[in-house]
């Protein structure tokens, strides 16, 4: 156990010391003012795509208390998702030998991100820097404080930045959590923690940055002001990608890291050869609910506002959900002879996956198409695509988070544009909707995009995986394995007769 706090200690200050090259960057500007927002992207030139229309142009100097309600909702809503939503989701999943492990793993891996993204992740992922890392000048949440105001995606309007912390904090941590399905089972406890560190430094937090990060609204003033913004801001938000609430940054990154983990890790004892059914289904049902339930806090709750932006995320994670829910259950009815509850349940999540980067800037047609096709194509990728790869992801999480962050990032190039009933660009320099939108141009970014955290969290993943094998060890024996983790690893039962 010394050994592991150790480790964990110097991984920690190796996260912390890694964007010290941009450690004097200027920060974002905090006290009254705007800070990074985060579904916006610009294009190269002036224009930022987002949906809100900008209703005023002054500077940003008091919060809006019903936006300030509504995200502080929205974030309790994504701490939801993770526990209990996802943990009785993976757990209900699992061998019954293995449920609190899996458990534990969640709730562990959750509060540990948590602590990290107050320690150095938000200043890293949302101050200025460079293109990939921002600084550590809001390192503990220095200078951040009930005064402090973060911009949305309309001028002049804005929320408390704490709130805007404890949002985007829950995001990062149930990132780290979704990662978890993929080597559920045989995995060590300190392995995972030791992973969680140096992903989340190495990984998500840039991911974050690259996407998110811009300098606000506000300072669009300009076409030359604009191009100086841009400038400041994250690699794929200059080249103009659209990710509403994380179809990149969470889905691709954390799908990316759990496959590379798969086989890091190697295949279950016994896989292909004994059962390992899920052991309770209702859990799996209730922790479905949960997730899309808590999931209108994370897509609506993206606009940082109550206004027309948030019903649209609103009403497309409810109807993709729903539309992703029918395909694969009627694909599934007809390949196998019988609909299945774990196939209704699959598919509501591959829904809520693929409709997040689109949610805010696709009209509610083009949700459903999205939806419907992720129902389908997430059920190739959890059977056909799984049996390509060869790999034993436990609860599929490439399958589904992979597959579906793919399909709904190029699809949100498709869809948001007018022609097919999206919201298209918003130029803030103008304060009007762009006059031109190219689907084929459109559809080429959000493919850099895609294949940007496909390399990026692949290589860390790679990396991170291998550094903690030689530290740790990343498997339990075989003998634990057998008997299940919540006994050898934790010394409790989830079931007592």
């Amino acid at each position: 156990m010394k050994r592991l706090f150790a480790i964990l200690a110097l991984v920690g200050a190796f996260g912390l010391a890694t964007p010290a090259w941009s450690e004097d960057a200027p920060a974002t500007p905090t006290t009254s003012t705007a800070v990074a927002a985060p579904a916006a992207t610009a294009t190269p030139v002036a224009t930022a795509a987002v949906a809100a229309p900008a209703a005023a142009v002054a500077p940003v100097d008091t919060v809006n208390k019903g936006d300030n309600a509504w995200l502080m909702v929205a974030s309790a809503l994504v701490i939801l998702m993770s526990i209990p939503g996802l943990a009785l989701f993976y757990g209900g999943l699992v061998r019954s030998k293995n449920m609190l492990s899996v458990l534990i793993q969640v709730l562990v891996v959750f509060s540990l991100a948590t602590i990290l993204w107050v320690a150095y992740g938000y200043s890293m992922a949302f101050t200025e820097g460079n293109a990939f890392f921002g600084s550590l000048s809001k390192a503990f949440l220095k200078g951040v404080t009930p005064d402090s105001i973060a911009a949305t995606f309309n001028k002049g309007i804005g929320v408390s930045e704490l709130i805007y912390v404890a949002f985007q904090g829950a995001f990062a941590a149930i990132t780290c959590c979704l990662i978890l399905g993929a080597f559920a089972e045989r995995i060590r406890f300190s392995a995972v923690l030791l992973f969680m560190v140096f992903w989340f430094t190495l990984s998500y937090v840039p991911m974050a940055h690259m996407v998110w990060y811009w300098t606000g609204p506000d300072a669009y003033t300009s076409a030359a002001a604009a191009d100086a913004a841009n400038a400041t801001a994250g690699w794929l938000f200059q080249h103009g990608a659209l990710d509403f609430a994380g179809g990149t940054v969470v889905h691709i990154n954390a799908a990316v890291a759990g496959l590379v983990g798969a086989y890091f890790v190697g295949k279950r004892v016994g896989f292909g050869r004994e059962s390992m059914a899920p052991h309770s289904l209702t859990m799996t049902m209730i922790g479905a609910s949960l997730l899309w339930f808590g999931w209108f806090g994370f897509n609506a709750g993206s606009a940082l506002e109550a206004n027309g932006t948030s019903a649209l995320a609103f009403v497309n994670t409810w109807v993709a959900t729903a539309a992703a829910t029918l395909t694969w259950t009627m694909a599934e009815w007809a390949l196998k002879g019988k609909p299945s509850m774990l196939g209704a349940a699959s598919g509501a999540v591959a829904g809520l996956v693929a409709i997040t980067p689109a949610c805010g800037y696709v009209g509610v047609m083009g949700g459903m198409v999205i939806g419907a096709l992720a129902g389908v194509v997430c059920l190739w990728g959890v059977h056909g695509l799984k049996r390509l790869l060869n790999v034993d992801d436990s609860l599929d999480v490439f399958g589904v988070h992979g597959v579906g962050g793919m399909l709904g990032a190029i699809l949100t190039g498709v869809f948001a544009s007018p022609d097919l009933g999206g919201v298209g660009i918003w130029d803030y320099v103008a304060n009007a909707a762009s006059p031109e939108y190219s689907i084929a141009a459109q559809v080429k970014i959000q493919a850099i995009g895609v294949i940007t955290t496909i390399v990026w969290s692949g290589l860390v993943s790679i990396v991170g995986f291998f550094i903690i094998d030689k530290l740790v060890g990343l498997r339990v024996p075989v003998e634990a394995e057998r008997e299940g983790l919540d006994l050898t690893s934790h010394g409790e039962r989830a079931y007592n007769n």
